[in-house]
């Protein structure tokens, strides 16, 4: 999803059911967007949006918190 404006859709798998959290937070460490809040999902694929358009350009990042993985990647939104 690099780089976009204003919304991206973000995909990842989930191996196992688990609880979850997707964070998106600014370059500072900010949380700017917290798309699921330790919900329980099935394994499985899943897609979200994230509409940028509030937001300023610049470098973010989303992480996925699962039980037992965490993994922080690089968004760039360019307007």
């Amino acid at each position: 999803p690099n780089p976009f404006n204003p919304a991206t859709k973000i995909s990842f798998d989930l191996p196992q059911d688990s609880r979850v959290n997707f964070i998106v937070y600014d370059l500072l460490g900010r949380e700017v967007k917290r798309l699921v809040n330790n919900e329980f999902k099935v394994a499985g694929k899943y897609t979200y949006d994230f509409n940028g358009a509030p937001l300023s350009s610049g470098v973010y990042f989303y992480r996925i918190e699962t039980e037992g993985f965490t993994n922080t990647k690089r968004l760039m939104l360019v307007k």
